[in-house]
């Protein structure tokens, strides 16, 4: 590298310390360390377009070390983004577009949520799969409208988490070409070096998994790390990691190689000696060289070029396949189709009682007709969540011939496949998943037991906040699924689930609420569903005419009252225990009680209505209400009220057929019925 690149690079480092000592808050010590890197990737390799952030066709970057996000911030700014110095100037704070971790969109030019370490490398697993499959459907020989790599920069902390480990192996796995990891290797973390807790040799388990493993000794080479990059870009058939050598806090003299270099603002002593090690003026702060400046104006004038020679491939790509161009440029937009559910199954009166699941499973074929792009799998349970697409194949290596494989579900095979298989990887399934959903052009969807919803927690969580539309389906729904007992049995996760703000949990009562939900879920674009399915065949409920299952889009409705009179009694009932409301409100009926059933299959829905609408469905002044759920009870009091009673689960559950463990954890309609009486009694007396 010449003087001209060393200075990019040093304005790089300087321009990051500057904005962490003005917030007096971050993380120096990758971005000074790997600027050499990152400088060599963005201005050499990455094909992106900062006039316009969404372009189909660009690389995707994640800085998987989300605490380095100055490093990311830095780069935008100088490579033309909508960063400007103000705001790498108000870095931490309040309103600011520089957020202590990166968050997708935000600043523009940042495509995931990173921070919660593991994830941001297993989000890139995911936008890999999802530009193999996407180039597999689409392009034609002459017209690579989908050829993009996935570049991650990885800390020793991101390498350190089970995911990425998870995500690796399936990557490896699947001989993702394009997805090029660069990983930090300075040896230091937050407490101290690595070697206190982390010795082992990362480039061999990586091989061991199926990667291209290379080496970069001097991390401040600019050339040595070019040559990785070409080298790893050269290999198609395996995915690359490269690690590069460096030293964190690089040129600050008292602290780099420390772990005091990590998480913590310079001071202004050590600030002024670094920037004395890199020849750069202590006047001004934020300083780009115009020299500098005229460097990174040219890597920005470079994507708007790149992007119109994209531009009139696709035109020609238009011409010679119209249709393939059109079904493209839809999915990419997240647009669906036009009547994508009118054949969507009804259910008569005389439909006999079905597991939830097994009705999704139906839908789920209907939907993928008419959804090219919805692809998923599940951790290893497609024959218990039933939620294989069938005749779609499976997504495989291109070189792996469907014979070697048992199970083979379909005829397509390499990756225009559409049935993932994620293995016993819970964890990784869901981080895929929100990089599959932040690449786009794809629909994609989980599967797992409701009890191992805890293992996809974080990644569900940062899809939430992402506002990324990932399906996340969950069966085996409660105590319901018998036998297994209650290592199986979801008691708190409902309740867990429901409080991640931004997700919208589903649980569907019969078969015809299990269509509305999947319909629910394929229209909410602001972030993610959780459909939650039932093992047990549940019956199909007897609903009023004027509210049809249809009306789950509110999350709440009148599936049946005695009378069409204000109510003295309202029973809610939500998923597989809405059956058992339906059979109390008869039994109460039959004593001249006058009494309501809801049915609620999803508390975000319901609360998203107008109050007029609730209040319809609740009325402020019926204070006698019960709502039953096989589950924790914490939570339904904002809907019963503090008076009001709720049947459902105080402890684990056990190891018996359904039917017992219902009588036995008092979870009946005789029960509901029971508290009913109770609070009908107690509100008359207190009258």
């Amino acid at each position: 590298m010449n003087n001209l690149d060393e200075r990019c690079i040093n304005a790089i480092r300087c321009l990051a310390i500057d904005a962490i000592e003005k917030a007096k808050s971050g993380h120096p010590g990758m971005p000074m360390g790997a600027a050499a890197t990152a400088y060599t990737l963005w201005t050499r390799h990455l094909k992106h377009n900062p006039l316009n952030p969404g372009w189909t066709d660009r690389d995707r970057f994640v800085l998987s070390a989300g605490h380095a996000s100055m490093l990311l911030y830095v780069l935008l700014h100088l490579t033309g983004y909508d960063v400007s110095l103000d705001d790498l100037r108000s870095f931490r704070q309040w309103g600011s577009k520089t957020p202590g971790h990166p968050e997708r969109h935000h600043p523009p030019g940042t495509e995931v949520t990173t921070g919660p370490l593991g994830q941001g490398i297993s989000n890139a697993v995911g936008m890999a799969i999802a530009e193999a499959h996407l180039a597999a459907r689409y392009n034609r020989p002459g017209y690579q409208v989908v050829d993009h790599y996935t570049y991650v920069m990885a800390s020793d902390g991101d390498l350190m988490e089970g995911v990425s480990y998870e995500s690796c192996s399936l990557a490896g796995h699947l001989g993702l070409g394009k997805l090029i990891v660069l990983y930090d290797d300075n040896r230091v973390s937050l407490a101290g070096a690595t070697a206190l807790s982390f010795t082992e040799d990362v480039a061999q388990r990586f091989t061991a998994c199926g990667w291209q493993t290379l080496s970069v000794a001097a991390g401040n080479d600019g050339e040595e790390i070019d040559r990785a990059i070409r080298q790893a870009r050269a290999e198609t058939s395996r995915p690359s990691l490269i690690a590069v050598r460096t030293i964190i806090g690089y040129g600050a003299p008292d602290k780099q190689g420390s772990c005091e270099a990590h998480g913590s603002p310079l001071g202004a002593k050590e600030l002024t000696a670094a920037k004395t090690c890199f020849f750069w003026p202590l006047e001004p702060s934020f300083f780009v060289p115009e020299d500098v400046a005229v460097v990174f104006e040219e890597a920005k004038q470079s994507g708007p070029s790149r992007e119109a020679v994209w531009n009139e491939l696709f035109q020609g790509y238009a011409r010679a396949f119209p249709d393939l161009a059109a079904a493209f440029q839809r999915v990419m937009a997240g647009e669906l189709p036009k009547d994508w559910d009118k054949n969507l199954p009804q259910f008569p009166e005389d439909t006999p009682a079905v597991a939830t699941r097994k009705t999704s499973e139906t839908v789920l074929q209907i939907l993928a007709a008419a959804l090219p792009e919805l692809m998923g799998g599940s951790a290893d349970l497609n024959p218990s969540t039933f939620t294989w697409l069938k005749g779609e194949g499976d997504f495989q290596p291109p070189t792996l011939s469907g014979e070697a494989i048992q199970g083979k579900v379909g005829g397509i095979w390499g990756y225009a496949g559409r049935n993932l298989h994620f293995g016993v990887r819970e964890h990784a399934m869901g981080a895929i998943t929100v990089g599959m959903a932040a690449h786009g052009g794809i629909i994609p969807y989980t599967a797992t037991f409701l009890a191992f919803a805890d293992y996809m927690r974080p990644p569900m969580r940062l899809a939430a906040l992402s506002g990324l539309p990932a399906i996340f389906v969950f069966t085996h729904d409660s105590i319901g699924l018998g036998e297994d007992g209650p290592t199986h049995q979801p008691v708190e996760h409902l309740l867990s689930l429901r409080a991640i703000p931004n997700l919208t949990v589903i649980r569907p009562a019969d078969a015809a609420e299990t269509t509305e939900a999947w319909r629910m879920a394929l229209l909410n674009r602001q972030g993610p569903t959780a459909l939650i399915f039932s093992r047990q065949n549940l019956p199909l409920l007897k609903r009023r005419i004027t509210e049809p299952a249809s009306a789950l889009a509110k999350g709440a409705y009148i599936l049946w009252e005695a009378t069409s009179d204000m109510p003295e009694v309202i029973l809610i009932g939500t998923g597989s225990e809405t059956a058992l409301a339906w059979e109390a409100g008869r039994q109460l009926a039959a004593e001249g009680i006058k009494v309501r059933v809801v049915s609620m299959p999803s508390w975000e829905l319901f609360d998203r209505q107008p109050a007029a609408y609730r209040n319809k469905v609740l009325p402020p002044t019926v204070k006698v209400r019960v709502a039953v759920e096989a589950a924790a009870t914490l939570g339904w009091e904002h809907y019963v009220g503090l008076d009001g009673a709720v049947v459902g689960m105080e402890g684990f559950g056990a190891s018996a057929p359904a039917p017992v463990l219902y009588e036995k954890f008092g979870i009946t309609a005789t029960k509901v019925a029971e508290a009913a009486r109770r609070l009908r009694a107690a509100s008359k007396a207190e009258k």
